[in-house]
């Protein structure tokens, strides 16, 4: 493609990508004046960054199963499941019927209740590295108390962590990290790059607490580990003294036993969230009992932790419920081979029109990649969502798509037909495979 083809098709996709806003404007005028209203007191509208974007955000009045209604009354097919976190989909009868019979016996109690125990139980069944738990109200809160924990037992605080690595709202490393990040001194290495990997493990080893890195990148773009890099990343961090934290926020609904299992790791720290609430706000941190055991409060040199919310009554009374009688290994793995099917048939309607379009994923969790150069891979990306938003399909802005248990084999056959029907709109704006 010359200099004078690439301005021309970026001049074509600023140009359909304003046409489909003026579309999505007229289609959705309830949810822009939601927009006004609450930008008179939230900052932009917006309490939570990664919903915003350009001309407005759409706004839902409800959900059920997969599907949500937006303020202008239109039904979506949900395949993004609140970023990994909505995996039990909307309104789970089961979840709903436990959370109104907590309800019932009290909120807040200030005290022990008589569920966290089980829910612990569960989760270290469930994940053979936990030999102890500790739970927080968001996967951003359990990293922060995951690498609070190394640099206590450390006396360090050097963090080893991965570019397009994503942990929470303040470690985020993809475009030269975020000004919000942590104040810790991170060292930013190449994620899959074993070699350069060792290499500044090397030359960092007597100031790294920890080593934390997700099994697959999700906001990064649903790339995989390599099993072999993993194993490496747990070793250097045994050699040099530092704990291996693996982040499994996202990534612990791909396998019964998550990532971690399916590679063989046993990390020192293990981070949780998203779905294990039951669709509550939820994180957790556990691992090793040496490392854990410190925050045994009847220990003279305990380590504090404190959160009011930690034990939460409808966090833990849905996670029970989610863990100990929806979420069986069958249904979680009949969930991933749909996501796994549902990839290949997207791979499949790229391939068939020879267009440069990738979906990388594990399971129920992927990302649609298009091979150009990134201005241009943002601006399909942004026409891919407004195209299939028009099709009555949610999923991220950023492409990424997350199942929930209630979407079925003819809701993926559904989306893959809209994907096709996109190829062939867009087909000119889209570069060939070489």
């Amino acid at each position: 493609m010359t200099m004078l083809d690439t301005i021309d098709t970026a001049s074509a996709l600023r140009q359909a990508v304003a046409e489909a806003h003026d579309r999505y404007r007229a289609e959705n005028p309830k949810s822009a004046e939601r927009q006004e209203t609450a930008a008179a007191h939230l900052p932009g509208g917006n309490t939570r960054s990664v919903l915003h974007y350009a001309p407005f955000p759409l706004a839902f009045e409800r959900g059920e199963g997969c599907r949500l209604w937006s303020a202008d009354g239109h039904c979506y097919t949900d395949f993004l499941g609140d970023y990994t976190a909505g995996l039990y989909g909307h309104s789970h009868p089961r979840i709903m019927q436990v959370l109104h019979e907590t309800l019932d016996k009290g909120i807040s109690f200030g005290g022990h209740n008589l569920l966290e125990g089980q829910l612990a139980a569960l989760m270290c069944a469930r994940f053979p590295s936990l030999d102890l738990i500790r739970f927080t109200n968001s996967g951003t809160e359990s990293n922060l108390m995951a690498l609070a924990t190394a640099a206590a037992l450390t006396g360090r605080r050097g963090m080893l962590v991965f570019e397009g690595g994503y942990h929470g709202g303040v470690f985020s490393f993809a475009g030269g990290g975020s000004p919000v990040n942590a104040p810790y001194d991170f060292i930013v290495a190449s994620y899959n790059d074993q070699a350069g990997t060792a290499a500044l493990i090397e030359q960092h080893a007597g100031k790294i607490a920890a080593i934390l890195v997700e099994p697959m990148l999700g906001a990064g773009g649903s790339i995989p580990a390599d099993a072999a890099f993993l194993h490496l990343l747990q070793r250097e961090a045994q050699r040099i003294g530092a704990l291996f934290v693996l982040d499994e926020v996202m990534t612990s609904r791909l396998h019964p036993g998550g990532l971690q299992m399916l590679h063989g790791l046993k990390p020192d720290i293990t981070t949780f969230g998203k779905y294990l609430g039951g669709g509550m706000s939820f994180g957790a941190f556990g691992g090793k009992r040496a490392v854990m055991e410190r925050y045994d409060p009847a220990r003279p040199n305990a380590l504090p932790h404190a959160g009011t919310f930690n034990n939460n009554v409808l966090s833990m009374a849905a996670g029970i419920v989610g863990l100990g009688e929806i979420l069986t290994e069958e249904t979680l793995t009949a969930m991933n081979r749909r996501g796994d099917a549902l990839r290949q048939g997207l791979n499949a309607e790229a391939t068939n029109r020879g267009l440069a379009v990738q979906v990388t994923g594990i399971g129920s969790l992927m990302t649609v990649h298009f091979t150009v150069e990134a201005q241009q891979q943002q601006l399909l990306k942004e026409l891919l969502f407004f195209d299939l938003l028009a099709e009555h399909f949610w999923l991220a802005r950023r492409a990424m798509i997350a199942l929930s248990l209630p979407v079925t084999d003819g809701d993926c056959a559904a989306f893959i037909a809209a994907f096709g029907r996109f190829l062939d709109r867009r087909a000119r704006l889209i570069e060939k495979a070489s």
